[in-house]
């Protein structure tokens, strides 16, 4: 599936360094596996990264977007 790709990185070169941290990439999805294996493991983590994630919620970030960088603003549904 992905042989065009990977030649093409591989012979042409990879300017934009899409595969620079593919090492590093592996590495973490191990990690991930390996984590994902243990469910008691994995849950504390989710658990954790949803209680730490609040002040960098999408809805907040989006909300933030939206009034300063686009200078939109809220419009009623319907």
């Amino acid at each position: 599936m992905f042989a065009p790709l990977r030649y093409t990185l591989l012979t042409h070169g990879d300017d934009y360094m899409h595969l620079a941290d593919l090492r590093s990439h592996l590495e973490a999805d191990a990690r991930l596996l390996e984590l994902h294996a243990d469910p008691q493991a994995w849950d504390g983590k989710a658990i954790l990264d949803a209680a730490g994630s609040g002040r960098f919620s999408r809805d907040r970030t989006i909300a933030e977007y939206a009034s300063e960088i686009w200078h939109a603003r809220p419009r009623p549904v319907g």
